[in-house]
């Protein structure tokens, strides 16, 4: 959701304030907290079923009664006459109705059920949380990348101009052909139109984390860490599996549910259980509020049921269904969990070890490219090695930022898949 107008002045933004941002303006965060709002409603529900209700009457009552139709009927007597119509006449009734439930095991297990179902709605925010600090530090780490690119890119156009400019040195004294010039402008035209292409993409993930944080579309900011590459230590893949276990929220809330499924078909089977009611009240009544009388009544009831038509072993049968649902779902999340610990794991592997790689390869690259330019220079040979070598460590350069966001990026699926990923994330990334 948007979070309000854009500033006029540049925003400064780290990871911590993007993930705070999403934290706040997230809208599948935000559905996440209405549903915790719904099951803590259904929860009441479920409580006020055992809790005594009480409500008062006041009221004024006028009547005539015909006593034949009560199945009143009198003899004929010269002495006493005795109307068939009795008033008309008035009263009026103060008084307090109470009723309780005594003992009803299907409304104590419906109760436990959305006891579990509110903790569970609650464990989802925590994971809808997680994900969104996922989703953010992805869209920062891919602006980072972004704009790595870009400072690359525009180093290599630096070079190719300077290169360009000396062929044209050459060229003009003599040492150079004029194919030398060309083929510099033309590499150097080439790389303008990447840097282009870089821009526009750093650009466009600038708009999407933007989106993503709740920022106006029309908002500047330019990004404060650098997220280093730091090696992960201090966890091995099994500490790492037994946690994820241990401590996801969306684990945890399936585990809930399970709960909730199975306290739903002990309240299903409970139906068959009699149940234990009280029901009174006590008021006043009388011709007039000046003119009453005490009045009350009591009842105990023990009810229970006989024949129902199937509609109570069907509850069971549809609770039972339920509940296998979330057993299963259970183990499918549990399974899944360990293919996600073990997935970041290889990845941070492959990844640190394309790091180091890929910064030896472009060490080698710079190497060779000092060595191309030097052979140009001195008229050894024509700048193809040069464009060669330019090439090579464009390659190198691309290679070591998309090795860097790869680990990066590993970190933060690993903080995912152990839960609490907002503490979890300034650990792994080293950013405070």
């Amino acid at each position: 959701m948007p979070g309000g107008p854009a500033s006029p002045a540049p925003l400064a933004l780290g990871l911590e304030d993007a993930i705070q941002r999403g934290l706040k303006f997230n809208l599948g965060l935000l559905e996440s907290q209405t549903a915790t709002q719904t099951a803590r409603a259904e929860r009441i529900q479920a409580l006020s079923a055992l809790l005594p209700r009480v409500t008062g009457t006041l009221s004024e009552t006028g009547e005539q009664l015909n006593l034949k139709t009560l199945g009143f009927s009198f003899a004929p007597n010269p002495y006493l006459t005795i109307p068939p119509i009795v008033g008309p006449f008035q009263y009026s009734t103060i008084e307090a109705n109470a009723s309780a439930t005594v003992l009803d095991w299907n409304a104590r297990r419906n109760l436990k059920s959305a006891r579990a179902n509110e903790q569970a709605a609650a464990l989802t925010v925590q994971g809808a949380r997680d994900l969104v600090v996922q989703a953010v530090a992805n869209a920062y780490l891919l602006v980072i990348a972004d704009a790595s690119r870009v400072e690359a890119v525009r180093a290599q156009v630096d070079t190719d101009l300077a290169l360009y400019k000396r062929a044209q040195a050459q060229h003009a004294a003599g040492v150079a052909a004029g194919i030398d010039v060309l083929r510099a402008q033309v590499q150097l035209k080439a790389e303008q139109q990447v840097v282009l292409a870089q821009q526009n993409q750093l650009d466009k993930d600038k708009l999407a984390l933007g989106r993503i944080i709740g920022l106006a579309p029309d908002q500047v900011f330019h990004l404060t860490d650098r997220v280093p590459f730091l090696p992960l230590a201090g966890i091995t893949e099994e500490q790492a599996l037994h946690i994820a276990l241990e401590q996801r929220p969306d684990y945890q809330s399936s585990k809930k549910l399970v709960e909730a499924a199975q306290q739903a078909v002990a309240a299903a089977r409970a139906e068959w259980y009699p149940t234990v009611d009280l029901n009174g009240y006590y008021g006043v009544t009388g011709p007039s509020i000046t003119d009453s009388h005490g009045a009350f009544a009591v009842t105990g009831a023990l009810n229970f049921n006989i024949f129902t038509g199937g509609r109570i072993q069907a509850d069971i049968e549809k609770a039972r269904a339920t509940l296998q649902q979330r057993t299963d779902e259970l183990a499918d999340q549990g399974a899944q969990i360990a293919v996600e610990v073990r997935d970041a794991f290889l990845d941070l592997q492959s990844a640190a070890e394309q790091v180091a790689v890929a910064r030896d390869n472009l060490v080698l690259a710079n190497q060779t490219l000092d060595q191309a330019r030097d052979r140009f220079s001195s008229g050894v040979t024509d700048n193809i090695e040069v464009v060669q070598a330019q090439g090579a460590v464009a390659t190198a350069n691309d290679n070591l930022i998309a090795a860097l966001y790869a680990h990066n990026l590993a970190k933060v699926s690993l903080a995912r898949a152990l839960g609490m990923a907002e503490q979890r994330i300034r650990t792994f990334m080293g950013v405070k």
